[in-house]
């Protein structure tokens, strides 16, 4: 386990923040022990949180056709078809995973490929869970290509807390399945698009982990 590289910066500017505001505490309040003991157990308690959103856990997969893995840590909120209207334009299998801020916000390939399509939308911060978010809200979509022509959109979805996409995808990009596609900040949620057909491996409401459970088989 070890802390991600999208931390480093939050955690960095967290600890001085803090470090700043209990120094101002102790200078002028320092006479009221409650609130100077307080504010520091506050403190020690929000980096501590930090830390642990921030968590790099290693996840090594062994890339296996025609299984689809996670691309994320949560809950699955959503198996059904819907239209997907924004690359494919007809009718898709959606698998939905819900990502609370207790979870590991890093996002994975769920197969390996040729990526084909990335586009980033700016849009609302609706809560992730709603149905419309997958369409309104701030989203990067991601197509990839597998060796045997099979396409999967993958979208990263900002929720009401996350304000934040990163996504490390590039058309035209070889990736292998279980290596890392972005990172979400703070709640959140990824949806992935499958053909119709593909059998899925996962009831709903079930807590899946990226690159540990398998979601979908070809």
């Amino acid at each position: 386990m070890s802390i991600h590289k999208e931390g480093y910066k939050i955690l960095g500017f967290g600890f001085a923040t803090l470090l700043v505001l209990n120094i101002i505490i102790n200078i002028f309040w320092g006479d009221y022990e409650i609130l100077k003991w307080g504010f520091l157990i506050l403190s020690f308690m929000l980096y501590l949180f930090l830390l642990f959103f921030f968590r790099w856990p290693e996840r090594a997969i062994e890339p296996t056709h025609g299984l689809v893995y996670a691309p994320a840590d949560g809950k699955v909120v959503v198996i059904e078809e819907t239209e997907e209207k924004e690359y494919f334009k007809d009718t898709r299998l959606q698998v939905s995973i819900f990502m609370s801020p207790f979870n590991v916000h890093s996002n994975r390939y769920p197969v390996s490929g040729k990526v084909k399509y990335v586009r980033y939308h700016p849009g609302s911060y609706m809560v992730a869970w709603h149905p419309k978010s997958s369409e309104l809200n701030e989203r990067s979509s991601i197509v990839i290509e597998t060796a045997e022509g099979t396409e999967i959109l993958v979208r990263q979805i900002a929720g009401a807390v996350a304000r934040r996409i990163v996504t490390y995808a590039k058309e035209d990009l070889e990736v292998k399945q279980g290596d890392e596609l972005g990172f979400i900040k703070f709640g959140s949620r990824v949806d992935i698009f499958l053909p119709v057909g593909t059998e899925i491996e996962i009831p709903i409401l079930q807590q899946v982990r990226a690159n540990k459970d398998i979601i979908a088989k070809f």
